[in-house]
C-alpha cells in the first residue's frame, strides 16, 4: 500500500495526513523498465567497456600508478600459478615411500620455492594496493574537474531544461562519486581474473577435467550477485521521484529562508505528516528490496555449495580410478579454492562495477549532454564598444514551453543612452535582457552591436564588455571584496570607487573587517547582510566592471523609497557616456529615460519617451496611472 502510495504522488489512506502532488517524471526514468530485464549475460558483455573506460579515466589521473597497478597484479598471478605448480613437487615428496626425515629433505627445496613465491606474490599484491590506492583521490578530481568545468560553462538556457536538470541531479548525487569505485571494481576485477587465470591454467595443466569443475561451483554464486545489483539499480530508480519530493521537504523544514515562515505558520507539523507519508513508503519499499536479495544470495549460495559438493566428489572418483596421483589431487584442492576463492573476488567485484558502473555511466552520459550544450564555432572577438546595440526580429522559447518567451521583438540601444522596458511580469523583459547580455542567444533574429553580429563571436569574451545588476543576484559566500570584485583584480582605486556609487561603502563601514569580512555566517567571523544591502553589493558588483553596457534588472527591489531615489541618481550620474538597460516595475523611475519599450506578452507594443507614451494612452499610461495614484492615494 505505502508503495503504491508513494508512486502516484499521494499519502497514504490518512484524512490528517496531506496529499502530496507527483512530480514531473523525466524520460530517462522509462530505462528502470529496460535495466529490470538485465541478465547475466548482458553483464557479462557489458563488462569489458566498462572496464575499458575506468581504466582509461585512471590512465587519465596518472599512467604510472595505473601501470604499476596491473603489472603488480599480473606478476602477482604469476607467482600464484608458479606457487601452486611447485606445491605438487612437495606433496609428491612428501607421499612418496621411504622414511619421513628423507622424505622432507627432498621437499625442502619445493618448501622453499613456494614460500619465495608466496613472499614475492605478497609484496606484489601490497605493491599493487599501495599503487590503486593512490589512485581514488586522483581520479576524484579528475571527475570533479570534467564535471564542474562542464556545468560552469554550459549554455544558461541548458538550465532551464528540466530534462538537463535531472541528468545534473543524478550525476552529482550518485555518478560522480562513483568513480573512483568504478576504477578500484575494475582493478579488483581484473586481479580476480588474472586469480583464476592462474588457478585455472594450473587445473589445465593437472588435469584437464578439473578445469570445468571449478566454473560449476562458482556461477551460481555470479547469478546471485547480478541479480541482487539489478534488483538495488531497479529500486534506485524507481525511488528517485520520491527521494526527491523528500528532498524538497526536508530542505523545507532545514533551510534558514523557510524557516521563520514555517514557524509564523505551525507548519511543522503538516510539513512532518507530508515527509513521513514518503519516507514510510521508501522504507517499504527499501525492506522489500532486502528481502528479495537475500533471497536470491540464499539460493545462489544453496546451488555454490552443491556445485563445491560436486567438484569434490568428481574429485574423489579421479582417485578411486586412479587417474590422477594424491600429489596431483592435493594440489589440485589448493588450486580449486585459490580460484573458488579469487572467483568469489571477482564476482563481488563484478557486482559492485556492474551495480556502480551503471551510476558512472549516467556520470558519462551527462557529461556527453553537457558537452553538448556547449556553443562553439564563435571564434571572433567581441567589440570593445559600440554606437548602436539592435536586435532584429528575435524570438525565444524556453525548453519544453511550447509558448514563445519573446515573439519578433526589435530594439536599439544607442551610446549613452537610458533604455527602460517594462510590462507586466511574464512579458518578456528579463528574458530580453538576458540576450542583451550574451546569457541566452535567440532562436531566431540577431543582435548586433554596431555591423557585428554577436552569434559570431565568443560569449565569454562578450559578458567581459557587460555589466549586469540583476533582481536575483547571488550572495557569493565569499569577503565583501570578492562579492564585488568578481575575481578581477583592477585595484583598490577601482574597488572603493565602485562601492562608493553603490553606496555600499557605508555597509561596509559597519562591517568588523571591513572588506575582507566573510558574508556567510556558515564561516567562523561571517557576517549575514539585509536584503538592501546586498543589493548595495550587486550594485557596486555591476558598477566594478565598468562596461559601457550596463544592464539594470529591478536593482532598487529590496531598496526602501529613499535609497530607491538615491541609487537612481547614482545610477543616472555612473552612466555617463555608458548605455544603460533598466528594467522595473517602478515606473517614475523611468520619466527620464531615453527611450522606453513597452512588452506585452512576448512583444513591444508600444515605444517612445514617457511624455509620448502618456499620450498614446495605452498600456504604459495604464499601469502609470495605476502607480500614480496608489501613491497619491
Amino acid at each position: 500500500m505505502a508503495a503504491d502510495s508513494l508512486e502516484s504522488g499521494s499519502a497514504p489512506a490518512d484524512d490528517d495526513t496531506p496529499g502530496i502532488a507527483e512530480l514531473n517524471t523525466p524520460e530517462w526514468f522509462a530505462l528502470s523498465g529496460e535495466l529490470a530485464g538485465i541478465g547475466f549475460l548482458t553483464v557479462a558483455r557489458r563488462l569489458p567497456a566498462l572496464v575499458r573506460q575506468a581504466l582509461g579515466m585512471a590512465w587519465q589521473a596518472n599512467p604510472r600508478d595505473t601501470v604499476a597497478t596491473i603489472a603488480f597484479n599480473l606478476l602477482g598471478g604469476v607467482f600464484t600459478a608458479f606457487g601452486l605448480l611447485a606445491t605438487t613437487g612437495v606433496l609428491d615428496a612428501l607421499f612418496s615411500t621411504g622414511p619421513t626425515p628423507e622424505r622432507v629433505r627432498t621437499a625442502l627445496p619445493g618448501l622453499i620455492l613456494v614460500a619465495t613465491a608466496a613472499i614475492l606474490r605478497t609484496t606484489l599484491q601490497a605493491g599493487a594496493g599501495w599503487a590503486q590506492s593512490r589512485l581514488g583521490p586522483q581520479v576524484n578530481r579528475i571527475a570533479e574537474e570534467r564535471l564542474y568545468g562542464l556545468t560552469s560553462q554550459v549554455d544558461l538556457v541548458a538550465f532551464d531544461d528540466p530534462e538537463f536538470h535531472d541528468a545534473l541531479q543524478r550525476a552529482r548525487t550518485r555518478g560522480m562519486r562513483t568513480a573512483d569505485t568504478v576504477v578500484d571494481t575494475a582493478i579488483d576485477t581484473l586481479t580476480g581474473l588474472i586469480g583464476i587465470a592462474a588457478a585455472a591454467g594450473v587445473l589445465g595443466l593437472l588435469h584437464p577435467v578439473l578445469l570445468p569443475l571449478l566454473l560449476l561451483a562458482v556461477i551460481p554464486d555470479a547469478w546471485a550477485a547480478v541479480r541482487a545489483a539489478r534488483m538495488g539499480y531497479t529500486t534506485d530508480y524507481a525511488l528517485i521521484p520520491a527521494r526527491r519530493r523528500k528532498w524538497i521537504l526536508t530542505d523545507l523544514m532545514a533551510d534558514r529562508r523557510t524557516a521563520a515562515e514555517s514557524r509564523s505558520f505551525t507548519m511543522r507539523g503538516f510539513l512532518m505528516r507530508m515527509y513521513d507519508s514518503v519516507a514510510r513508503g521508501e522504507q517499504d519499499i527499501m525492506l522489500g528490496l532486502a528481502r528479495r536479495q537475500a533471497f536470491a544470495r540464499i539460493v545462489g549460495e544453496a546451488l555454490g555449495g552443491l556445485g563445491t559438493l560436486a567438484v569434490y566428489t568428481a574429485l574423489g572418483l579421479l582417485l578411486f580410478l586412479g587417474t590422477v596421483p594424491l600429489a596431483v589431487a592435493g594440489t589440485a584442492v589448493l588450486a580449486i579454492r585459490s580460484g573458488k576463492g579469487s572467483l568469489e573476488n571477482l564476482m563481488y567485484a563484478t557486482n559492485r562495477l556492474y551495480e556502480e558502473g551503471l551510476y558512472f555511466a549516467d556520470f558519462l552520459a551527462f557529461c556527453a549532454l553537457a558537452d553538448r550544450h556547449i556553443s562553439r564555432g564563435h571564434p571572433g572577438p567581441a567589440p570593445e564598444a559600440f554606437e548602436r546595440i539592435t536586435t532584429e526580429k528575435i524570438t525565444f522559447s524556453y525548453p519544453g514551453s511550447g509558448t514563445p518567451a519573446l515573439r519578433g521583438v526589435s530594439v536599439r540601444l544607442d551610446r549613452g543612452e537610458v533604455i527602460a522596458l517594462v510590462g507586466e511580469n511574464g512579458s518578456g523583459k528579463t528574458t530580453l535582457a538576458k540576450i542583451l547580455s550574451g546569457l541566452y542567444r535567440p532562436d531566431s533574429g540577431h543582435v548586433r552591436w554596431d555591423e557585428v553580429d554577436l552569434a559570431t563571436v565568443d560569449p565569454d569574451l562578450l559578458r567581459r564588455r557587460i555589466a549586469v545588476i540583476a533582481q536575483d543576484h547571488s550572495h557569493w559566500p565569499l569577503t565583501v571584496r570578492h562579492n564585488i570584485t568578481m575575481g578581477e583584480s583592477k585595484g583598490e582605486p577601482a574597488l572603493f570607487s565602485a562601492a562608493e556609487v553603490a553606496g555600499a561603502d557605508q555597509v561596509v563601514a559597519e562591517l568588523p573587517h571591513g572588506y575582507d569580512t566573510l558574508l556567510d555566517r556558515r564561516f567562523k567571523d561571517g557576517k549575514e547582510l539585509s536584503g538592501g544591502q546586498w543589493q548595495r553589493i550587486a550594485v557596486a558588483r555591476g558598477f566594478h566592471r565598468d562596461a559601457p553596457l550596463l544592464i539594470c534588472d529591478e536593482p532598487t527591489a529590496a531598496l526602501d523609497a529613499r535609497a530607491e531615489h538615491a541609487l537612481f541618481e547614482r545610477i543616472r550620474r555612473h552612466a555617463d557616456g555608458r548605455t544603460v538597460l533598466l528594467i522595473t516595475h517602478r515606473l517614475a523611475s523611468v520619466r527620464y529615460a531615453d527611450r522606453i519599450y513597452v512588452l506585452d506578452h512576448g512583444r513591444v507594443t508600444e515605444e517612445g519617451t514617457h511624455d509620448q507614451l502618456i499620450e498614446v494612452d495605452g498600456l504604459y499610461a495604464d499601469l502609470y496611472s495605476l502607480q500614480a495614484r496608489a501613491y497619491s492615494a
